[in-house]
């Protein structure tokens, strides 16, 4: 599947001009709030008429402004999945999941049904009444509801934001099985940096509008320039890494190797050789000339500075080379100056195991 989007449009004093490519699996919006994230997506659904630009699916004209072309949504097949469920309170759960039918464009079998069913694991909610369920629960009804109307892509706008941390890692194992076995394209915004280092392919960073940077989820979520989008707490880089053998004995930890590193994090239940992705926070490394001993930390990685950035607010941000793995650690300037830290010099990037959030 690949979309391309390329689409201008002005809505008071904030304008969206923005392009982007996408060949398929999870495409992520990124950025903070009032960046253009849900004004794109509801461009891409037909819910707003861009001014401008054009929006091709697999080849598909959907858009294109110029030659006065527009798809209405109804006929786009793209589900749409809201922050809130947006379930109809007079239906139950098997009602509300069967009126996505009604927009098939093929009609879904009894086995698709079953197959959707089975994914989120509702089948035990099919008879009760919205206002019984939790957030997370009306959000895989929701999703349910969008995947049986047969979509050609999966429009998603922040299904988690509305959500309690407890509801969050309840639905995030369900998107991620929606991401891997349906294999519907899907359009996800998020401007939480932990969603997206777990879900996405593909990022798409928006800023005012504007898209300041595309491409590969772990590159695009390590850049340097992406910290004032994210924040200066969830700044940092990703790391894509495979769970490897756990060979810590009772303790509760996963091994997990990127290249030749290995990382020391909180035991997570997925098998040998699964591919995940650490997010790790700059504000959570801490730098040594020396190899320390006699501390708690259980992730001590040997490394060469590779860059050293420009002060701001009496910080810094100092990225480490560690086995072909850049980290980078947030320290003040006056921690640098003491460290007398050079490009090229060799120290040691401590961090806490429990830091890390595979």
């Amino acid at each position: 599947m690949t979309l391309n989007v390329d689409v201008r449009h002005r809505l008071g004093g904030f304008s969206v001009d923005a392009a982007f490519s996408s060949e398929g699996g999870v495409t992520a919006l990124f950025g903070r709030s009032g960046s253009g994230k849900t004004t794109l997506i509801n461009i891409i659904a037909g819910l707003l008429r861009a001014e401008s630009g054009r929006i091709v699916l697999d080849g598909d004209v959907i858009v294109d402004m110029e030659k006065g072309i527009f798809l209405p949504p109804y006929k786009r097949r793209f589900g749409y999945v809201f922050q809130e469920g947006r379930l109809f309170p007079h239906l139950n759960v098997r009602h509300n999941l069967t009126y996505g039918r009604w927009f098939a464009d093929r009609k879904p079998t009894g086995g698709d049904f079953d197959r959707i069913i089975a994914l989120l694991d509702v089948e035990p909610l099919m008879e009760r009444a919205p206002n019984t369920l939790s957030g997370g629960e009306k959000q895989r009804i929701a999703i349910g509801r969008a995947l049986l109307s047969n979509p050609r892509l999966l429009l998603m706008d922040e299904p988690l934001a509305a959500l309690d941390e407890a509801r969050k890692a309840e639905i995030l194992p369900y998107l991620e099985r929606l991401r891997d076995e349906t294999h519907i394209p899907i359009v996800y915004v998020s401007h939480a940096i932990a969603e997206v280092a777990r879900l996405a392919n593909t990022v798409v960073a928006l800023e005012n509008g504007r898209v300041t940077a595309s491409g590969d989820a772990a590159t695009i979520l390590s850049l340097p320039e992406l910290t004032m989008t994210v924040g200066r707490r969830e700044a940092g880089v990703v790391i894509e890494g495979i769970v490897g053998t756990n060979d810590q004995g009772d303790r509760r930890l996963t091994v997990i190797r990127a290249g030749a590193t290995r990382f020391i994090v909180p035991k997570i239940a997925l098998p040998a050789g699964r591919m995940v992705r650490l997010h790790i926070a700059s504000r959570d490394v801490m730098l040594a000339t020396v190899r320390p001993e006699g501390v708690s930390a259980l992730n001590i990685l040997d490394g060469t500075v590779a860059e050293i950035g420009i002060e701001d607010h009496g910080a810094i941000d100092v990225r480490v080379n560690c086995g072909g793995n850049i980290i980078v650690s947030r320290i003040t300037a006056l921690s640098g100056e003491r460290l007398g830290l050079t490009v090229g010099m060799r120290l040691h990037a401590v961090i806490k195991s429990v830091a890390l959030d595979p």
